[in-house]
């Protein structure tokens, strides 16, 4: 069925199903990621010229955003969201500006006002700053994986997410990873550790999270294989300088 308004448009099949498709991508994105609850404030700050973020998470939301200059440009808006579906966040791009090219595209980060697992409204308002800071960084992990999609590419992407719980299980996976390499390895792993620790989550929600995302040993294996990798690279830094000189 076409939306009303298409049915004075004589367009080829192919592009109304593109079309089609983008209309209902914000619906398919609706369901995409992860999380956080805190009371409201409607008072926002602008940082940076470009990120829009509600005062009461103002410093979480620094932090993590200093872990990713390559969102400096990048036009981000955090914003409180009522009943988002199995989550407590999502990252998606704002369907307005869709079409516009990947540098000009822009960005939301919604923020649950509650939550609710197995029919338990679950609140987030004593939430610790670090673990705050890592589900935003695990938001902004997806960010840095959409910017370099196309349009076409990311409509297939929330179709994949929707229907295979194996692209979910991947693109979770891949969002906590770019995190991990921005420096967010600690914030990361607080994050997970809350989730499978905290008393007033259901067994269920914590093995579907268990199952899906990167568990507390993968996340340390990565950041402790980063550490080995730098280490690796500041010595070899150190052993060219010398050799020169030898040279010289």
């Amino acid at each position: 069925m076409l939306y009303p308004f298409m049915k004075n448009f004589e367009l080829p099949l192919s592009k109304i199903r593109i079309l089609t498709l983008v209309f209902i991508f914000p619906f398919i994105a609706g369901n995409w990621s992860c999380a956080a609850n805190r009371s409201i404030e409607e008072k926002k700050v602008v940082y940076q010229g470009n990120k829009t973020i509600p005062e009461n998470i103002l410093n979480e939301a620094i932090i993590a955003l200093s872990h990713y200059p390559e969102l400096q440009d990048v036009e981000i808006e955090f914003r409180y969201k009522t009943n988002i579906k199995n989550a407590f966040m999502q990252a998606q791009p704002k369907p307005g500006n869709f079409f516009k090219g990947k540098n000009k595209r822009s960005y939301y980060v919604f923020m649950s006002t509650k939550f609710l697992i197995e029919d338990e409204e679950f609140s987030m308002a004593q939430v610790p700053s670090e673990v705050l800071i890592g589900w935003l960084g695990h938001e902004l992990g997806h960010i840095m994986d959409y910017r370099d999609r196309s349009a076409f590419e990311l409509v297939k992407f929330g179709a994949r997410y929707v229907a295979s719980e194996k692209f979910i299980k991947k693109a979770e996976r891949t969002a906590d990873t770019i995190a991990i390499h921005q420096g967010m390895g600690n914030y990361i792993f607080a994050t997970k550790d809350f989730i499978l620790n905290h008393s007033a989550l259901s067994d269920a929600y914590k093995k579907r999270k268990a199952r899906l995302y990167l568990s507390p040993e993968e996340i340390l294996a990565l950041v402790n294989g980063l550490q080995e990798e730098l280490a690796i690279e500041l010595d070899e830094e150190e052993v060219v300088p010398e050799l020169e000189e030898e040279e010289s």
